[in-house]
């Protein structure tokens, strides 16, 4: 297939394609025709990079997962440069997730802290406090 075909099977552009090919992930095949040609291991190839790009992953850590799978491997995590990546990726998640809660224990004491210091609203009607 060309370029522009696999682009749409894809769900990209063909820019992004271009991208690949020059960062190395994607091969740089041409026919006779001068024109790139691709096949179903490219869209696969294609599939993978977007799946873990959907996961929070950037684009250099997709690439031994590209990698096995030009290997021959049945799917791009089943190498042990993929799952040293998966192991990484859970740290930082993890570190990450360790923020947040540190982040919202801080502002639950800061709200705790401020609806304390309001004084009860007052009735609009007589004064009264609610």
């Amino acid at each position: 297939m060309r370029i522009g075909e696999l682009a749409a099977r894809a769900g990209t552009t063909t820019r992004t394609l271009r991208y690949y090919e020059s960062r190395g992930l994607l091969p740089a095949r041409r026919g006779g025709n001068g024109y790139r040609t691709y096949d179903e291991d490219d869209l696969k190839l294609l599939r993978q990079i977007r799946t873990l790009q959907d996961f929070g992953f950037d684009l250099e850590e997709t690439r031994p997962f590209v990698e096995c799978l030009r290997a021959g491997h049945p799917e791009g995590d089943s190498c042990p440069a993929s799952l040293a990546v998966y192991r990484r990726k859970l740290d930082e998640l993890d570190a990450l997730i360790g923020e947040l809660r540190a982040v919202r224990v801080k502002i639950g004491l800061r709200l705790a802290v401020a609806e304390a210091e309001v004084e009860p609203p007052l009735c609009e009607l007589g004064g009264q406090e609610l």
